[in-house]
């Protein structure tokens, strides 16, 4: 059985500008054997994500805070419970409009790598 406990895992600085920690990947150093990555993301207020671009399928599922999502030419607000299905290539960021940290779960498919993710501002 694989538990991974969040205060475990390392926060990083994202490529987006993000701060993210990694839960799951097939390539780290614990055994897990699925084909996606999940993350943690939290973004502080009034803060905004880098413009960037994944090649495979990402989705947010938003857990606290507001903030407006952008994917492609649409925008759309998003609050907790809300889950953001952003298909592979599309132009994407997120920014907290709330009075809290954004927080929300990222999950990739296939895992995230570097390789995989464009950055645009």
């Amino acid at each position: 059985m694989l538990i991974r406990k969040l205060g475990d895992c390392p926060e990083i600085t994202a490529a987006d500008d993000t701060r993210l920690r990694e839960l799951l990947h097939p390539d780290r150093d614990y055994p897990f054997a699925g084909c996606y990555s999940l993350a943690w993301v939290v973004l502080p207020v009034g803060a905004t994500s880098l413009r960037h671009r994944l090649k495979t399928d990402e989705v947010y599922f938003i857990v606290a805070g507001r903030g407006l999502m952008h994917i492609d030419e649409d925008t759309a607000a998003v609050e907790p419970g809300d889950a953001v299905d952003i298909p592979p290539g599309s132009l994407q960021w997120i920014e907290n409009t709330g009075e809290e940290t954004l927080a929300f779960l990222c999950i990739v498919d296939p895992a995230w790598r570097a390789e995989d993710e464009e950055i645009l501002s």
